[in-house]
This record gives C-alpha cells, sequence and structure tokens, in this order.
C-alpha cells in the first residue's frame, strides 16, 4: 500500500514538474513576446510615409542597440514593390519575414535564418496614413535572453527534484 501510495506521488510530482516547466517557459515566452510587442508598436506610432512614399521614423526609437551593427536586436520595415527600412544593426543582412494573411495582428515566431543567431520574430502588417500599401513591421530579438530565462528554471526545477530524490 505504501509503495503504491509512494508510486502515485512520484507520478503526480512528475507530472507536476512537467506541467510546471511548460506554464513557466510559456510565460516567459509571453513576457518577452510582449516586449517586443511594445517596440513594435513604438515603430508603428513613430512610423510615417516620406515625400517619396518612403516610411520614416519622426522619431528615433530608444533602444540604443538598433544602431549597433550585430547587436541582436533589429527591425525591418517592408513592402511589395517599395524601398525598405532596415535597422542599421542589420549591417548586410535582410529580415525574411512570413507572409501571412493579412489581419494585421502581431505574428510572433522563432527563425533560423541567421546560422549563429536563433532570432524570435514579432511582425505585424499595418497600413500607414498616406500610403495604400501593406507595411510589413518585422523586430527580431535573439533568442540568447530568452533560452537564458527558461535554462535557469529548468535548472531550478532540476535542483528542486533532485532534493526530493526523483
Amino acid at each position: 500500500m505504501i509503495g503504491i501510495a509512494a508510486l502515485w506521488i512520484s507520478v503526480l510530482l512528475i507530472g507536476g514538474g512537467v506541467a510546471l516547466d511548460r506554464v513557466l517557459s510559456d510565460a516567459i515566452t509571453r513576457n518577452f513576446d510582449d516586449g517586443m510587442n511594445y517596440v513594435l508598436t513604438a515603430m508603428i506610432g513613430a512610423s510615417e510615409i516620406g515625400p517619396d512614399g518612403e516610411v520614416l521614423f519622426n522619431r528615433e526609437l530608444a533602444d540604443q542597440r538598433f544602431l549597433e551593427p550585430n547587436s541582436g536586436l533589429y527591425y525591418q520595415i517592408s513592402a511589395p514593390g517599395k524601398e525598405g527600412y532596415p535597422s542599421r544593426s542589420l549591417w548586410d543582412n535582410t529580415l525574411t519575414v512570413r507572409q501571412e494573411a493579412d489581419d494585421f495582428e502581431p505574428r510572433f515566431y522563432d527563425s533560423q535564418q541567421f546560422a549563429d543567431e536563433p532570432l524570435r520574430i514579432a511582425q505585424r502588417t499595418v497600413i500607414l496614413p498616406d500610403s495604400e500599401a501593406r507595411w510589413t513591421f518585422a523586430v527580431a530579438s535573439a533568442r540568447q535572453q530568452l533560452d537564458d530565462q527558461i535554462a535557469r528554471i529548468r535548472a531550478i526545477l532540476a535542483w528542486s527534484f533532485a532534493l526530493l530524490g526523483l
């Protein structure tokens, strides 16, 4: 009877640990995505159409990493048939964004398009005033910070299970 109870407790603790890992990983990822969505919204709010139909910022973005080449934080604004507007941090690179249904909602996804730097990308399609084009605004961030946070949570969970002897 005690053996069966111990088995059930072990199964429930392991199941709870897996569920806790999933909940915490999802929460950390949502928080990361919320930060990128904030930057995306700031970009859209600061954008206007210039005299030649190109996108311009009416104020600079606050994060200096957009100015430093290969900093791990990038943006790109593009539209079919229009000249794109990339951040300086992209240097010689270009973000390849997904061409999805234009429902104007933010999209978040992982990308391996930079071989040595996995990215988390947030993108949104908008139509700016004085323009008929569907502009795709994209913010990309290196996944390293996100992956490090998830790894720390998993290390704490593993340490907790080790203490329990599981």
